[in-house]
């Protein structure tokens, strides 16, 4: 899942003056970020987030929570929640140092999307650009239902958290606070291993601790559905 990219070693050798006795090493400056998703350099610590791994998720009263799990690997592939009827799924992956993927990754997916029936915008929201896709979906009962789905994407230091909003139509204007404000207050922690880029960083259980807080009203850990990896596109197995 992944497992591609380039890792070819560079070697760069230079010869130091003889009067020079300490090498200055660059060292990676913490972001300059006016508002969160965070990366791990921005906060002193986790108090009041849920410890997932690559993902410190905040707790809030009322929400419900569910680990995703990739059937193909069994691995854990990203974490959904759900408030008030509003859900947002989030996923951490590798990016590279230089750049980032999400203008790439938002193309890919507005044309998967769009091959699936559904009208996709690219519009400006807290985030930035994001996709509001409205589609169709069929109910267990056979009835069908107008989603409205918004996919956002925040490119952070070596890596990328993608976050997908699903709910009633109401989430395309201000239907979405409580959602939007736990997708600000993630923060995401990339390890030192060499990734390719749009490799999953790797998530736990949750682990919540002393400081987190105590309003989780349930972690539900019962059937997975399994979430898709950026390059291969979204896919709404509903629509249709």
């Amino acid at each position: 899942m992944g497992l591609f990219g380039r890792r070819g070693t560079r070697v760069k050798s230079e010869v130091a003056p003889v009067e020079e006795t300490v090498a200055e090493v660059p060292v990676e400056a913490p972001s300059e970020r006016e508002h969160g998703p965070w990366d791990r350099a921005d906060v002193t610590d986790g108090e009041g987030r849920i410890d997932l791994g690559a993902v410190w998720l905040p707790g809030v009263p009322g929400m419900q929570m569910r680990m995703e799990i990739d059937k193909a690997t069994n691995q854990i592939a990203g974490v959904s929640i759900l408030v008030d009827g509003v859900s947002l799924q989030v996923q951490a992956f590798a990016a590279p140092r230089t750049e980032g993927i999400w203008d790439e990754i938002r193309e890919e997916i507005a044309a998967s999307l769009t091959e699936q029936g559904a009208k996709v915008d690219d519009i400006v929201g807290p985030f930035g650009r994001e996709l509001l896709a409205r589609a169709s979906f069929r109910e267990e009962d056979g009835s069908r239902t107008l989603r409205v789905i918004r996919f956002l994407g925040v490119d952070g230091p070596r890596w990328f958290l993608r976050g997908v909003i699903n709910g009633p139509a109401e989430i395309a204007t201000d239907g979405a606070t409580k959602v939007e404000n736990i997708f600000r207050e993630i923060v995401v922690v990339r390890d030192d291993a060499a990734r390719a880029p749009r490799e999953l960083l790797e998530l736990h259980e949750p682990r919540i601790g002393d400081g987190a807080n105590g309003g989780l009203a349930k972690v539900d850990d019962g059937k997975p559905s399994p979430l898709t990896p950026p390059e291969r596109g979204p896919e709404i197995t509903q629509i249709g």
